[in-house]
């Protein structure tokens, strides 16, 4: 399969890493069915969705709403059936347990420690994920490289041992321009709040713009230190926990600094895509997708 563009308003590098991803597609779709792709509704994901949506393939599209989102995010997910017709999957966080994580600990909570914030992404995110992912083969992201220094290894596919199934990232090898040459040159809609200074978006309260050199996802849980940066999705379960002396301040005080730079992004990480250290320095540089599986399995 290959999908139609314009060639004019593709170069043709960005041509060619399209015409990639889209074989990527569909060979996951053909190969790991059933397939599903975890649409966060960031820039990246957005090219995924036109480039599944164009190709027309057997990938069902999903995204988390954690309650906690922008109204841009919400407003996208309109613009997405209004310009594709499609009607996006939605996974929402259970009632039960954000009632008992609010009764127990308060709405804001987040902003008071690193447990607090990791056990509000747990409930709005981790657990609505699982659900998502149950019974399937293999889960799509938009992660890139280049988004972070944890993501600089970051392979075009994985094992999920914590889910049990293949994980995909067709875009690891493109760049913030690609992203953009493409959207903009086939008119794919994309979240208002990226052109506010939001290059990295999740919800409202964990979210602000970025100033002129800050790393991509430096607007991400901003007011804690780099090494907690952690939501659980993309985590492994060897990863240790730590806590935060920055991140147990006031919730006046989060506010307030609300436009201040973020602390480095050598760990800023949500968890969900990390292979641990113990398992990566054991193996050969010509793993694959097997030995991997089995030295996640046995870790």
């Amino acid at each position: 399969m290959s999908a139609h563009f314009d060639s004019d308003k593709l170069s043709s590098p960005l041509a060619g890493k399209v015409a990639a991803a889209a074989r990527l597609l569909a060979d996951i779709a053909d190969a790991h069915a059933p397939a599903v792709f975890a649409n966060s509704l960031g820039a990246e994901d957005m090219v995924l969705t036109d480039l599944i949506l164009r190709v027309g393939l057997a990938i069902e599209i999903f995204s988390l709403d954690t309650g906690r989102l922008p109204q841009e995010t919400h407003a996208l997910m309109q613009d997405i059936r209004r310009h594709y017709g499609l009607r996006l999957k939605l996974f929402y966080p259970r009632h039960d347990l954000i009632e008992e994580y609010t009764a127990n600990h308060g709405i804001n909570a987040f902003f008071d420690s690193v447990e607090l914030r990791r056990a509000c992404c747990q409930v709005r995110k981790v657990e609505p994920l699982r659900r998502a992912l149950a019974g399937k083969q293999a889960w799509i992201t938009g992660m890139r490289a280049q988004q972070a220094p944890s993501r600089e290894a970051l392979p075009l596919r994985q094992f999920d041992a914590t889910n049990g199934l293949m994980k995909f990232n067709p875009l690891v090898e493109w760049s913030e321009q690609d992203v953009w040459a493409y959207l903009r040159g086939t008119g794919v809609p994309y979240n208002a709040l990226h052109d506010r200074g939001y290059p990295s978006i999740g919800c409202a309260p964990c979210t602000r713009a970025i100033a002129a050199g800050e790393d991509l996802r430096a607007g991400r849980w901003w007011w804690e230190s780099a090494d907690t940066k952690e939501c659980g999705l993309h985590r492994s379960p060897l990863v240790t926990l730590g806590t935060s002396t920055q991140a147990n301040i006031d919730e006046g005080d989060v506010k307030a600094r609300s436009t201040g730079r973020s602390q480095s992004a050598d760990t800023k990480e949500c968890g969900l895509h990390r292979i641990p250290v113990s398992v990566r320095t054991t193996l050969p540089e010509n793993a694959d997708e097997s030995m991997l599986a089995a030295a996640l399995r046995s870790a």
